[in-house]
């Protein structure tokens, strides 16, 4: 989709970059065999990658759009899509706190096999919540940003983003 405004557009940057992720993520622990991946470094790498994300970029994602954008919604009588994708966000951290410290483990190379089961289950937990809730964001959530959002707003809400 082409976004109109800058907030929805990094928004949508960010999304396509986190699907990227997540499809290398689920194609690394789908293949994952029953007995673990110790000493596999590009699982390692994978590995490193979704702690990463849940550590950094999911938080501040996350963070914005509840205290920014989906106030916002509210006001504008849109509190339901609002209600339902921080629902969304907490059942993602909810998952992404039990994967964490699996993916740092996997990371550094001190996970078991029963580690390596668990972190499969939950980064595949993770994939599937995430990417269902980045359709919503995408369907939903920026075209309503496009329509809700003046310039101005636009503007001071992109710069907060960009400054974390």
């Amino acid at each position: 989709m082409n976004f109109q405004r800058q907030v929805s557009h990094a928004l949508d940057e960010e999304h396509r970059v986190n699907l990227d992720l997540l499809g290398k993520v689920e194609q690394a622990f789908a293949r994952l065999p029953r007995s673990g991946a110790g000493g596999d470094p590009e699982l390692a790498r994978i590995a490193a990658a979704l702690a990463r994300h849940l550590e950094q970029e999911l938080e501040r994602h996350f963070d914005f759009e509840e205290q920014q954008l989906f106030p916002l919604l509210a006001e504008a009588g849109e509190a339901d899509i609002a209600g339902l994708l921080a629902d969304e966000h907490a059942a993602i951290r909810d998952a992404a706190r039990s994967t964490l410290p699996l993916a740092r483990a996997a990371a550094e190379g001190v996970l078991d096999d029963s580690g390596w089961n668990a972190l499969k289950v939950g980064a595949l937990e993770i994939v599937e919540r995430q990417v269902s809730h980045i359709q919503k964001e995408t369907m939903a959530l920026l075209p309503m940003l496009d329509d809700l959002l003046d310039e101005d707003t636009d503007r001071e809400l992109a710069f907060a983003y960009a400054a974390g």
